[in-house]
C-alpha cells in the first residue's frame, strides 16, 4: 500500500484547476494506486489527485463496495436534482448538505488509457461531481448557499486541523448548480 498525507483546506493546490492526462504511463498507474490506497484508509467514497498534491486530473471512487478510478472525467448531468449530506477528507469532520445532480454520465479513461464510462445516480453522481469539482479548484462548501457557507467558514476557523488552525480562506465565485463540466 501506499497511504500519502492528504492535502487539508487552504493548500493552494485544492484552488488550481488540474493538468489533463496525456501521458498513460506507469507512473500514472503508481498515482491510481496511491489515490485508491489512501482513499481505502481513510476512508472516503472518493480522492482526486490535488488532494494528494498532484495537479492531474484523476480521482479515485469507491460507492457501494465499488472501487473505481477515472482520468480526465467529462460530465453530463441530469436536470433533477439532489441535496444530501456531503463531507471532504480535505476538510475534516466538516458536513453540509449539498445540492448536486441527481445522476450522471461520465466519460473518461482507466490508467490504461482506454475509454470509460460511468453512469450513476444518488451517492456515486455525487461523488463524481464532487470530486471532478476537485480536478476544477472547487471545493464543496462553494456549492453551499449564503448561510450554510457562513456557517462552514466558521467551522473551519474554528478546526484544528494539524498544526493549528486553518488559514483564512476565499471562496469562489462558483455556486451554480446542475451545468455540465
Amino acid at each position: 500500500m501506499a497511504i500519502q498525507p492528504i492535502r487539508i483546506f487552504g493548500d493552494p493546490v485544492l484552488r488550481t484547476v488540474a493538468r489533463p492526462v496525456t501521458t498513460f504511463d506507469k507512473e500514472l498507474r503508481g498515482l491510481v494506486r496511491d489515490l485508491t490506497d489512501t482513499m481505502l484508509d481513510a476512508p472516503g467514497a472518493g480522492l482526486a489527485a490535488p488532494q494528494l498534491g498532484v495537479s492531474l486530473r484523476v480521482f479515485a471512487y469507491n460507492v457501494d463496495g465499488v472501487v473505481g478510478h477515472l482520468i480526465n472525467p467529462d460530465l453530463s448531468l441530469s436536470d433533477e436534482e439532489q441535496d444530501g449530506p456531503e463531507g471532504c477528507l480535505s476538510l475534516p469532520g466538516l458536513r453540509y448538505d449539498t445540492k448536486r445532480a441527481y445522476g450522471v454520465v461520465a466519460k473518461g479513461f482507466n490508467m490504461h488509457g482506454d475509454p470509460v464510462t460511468i453512469e450513476g445516480t444518488q451517492l456515486l453522481a455525487r461523488c463524481i461531481q464532487h470530486e471532478t469539482d476537485h480536478l476544477d479548484g472547487i471545493v464543496f462548501i462553494d456549492r453551499l448557499d449564503r448561510e450554510q457557507r457562513k456557517a462552514a467558514l466558521k467551522a473551519i476557523r474554528e478546526a484544528d486541523w494539524g498544526d493549528g488552525p486553518a488559514p483564512t480562506v476565499k471562496i469562489s465565485p462558483h455556486s451554480t448548480f446542475g451545468s455540465a463540466r
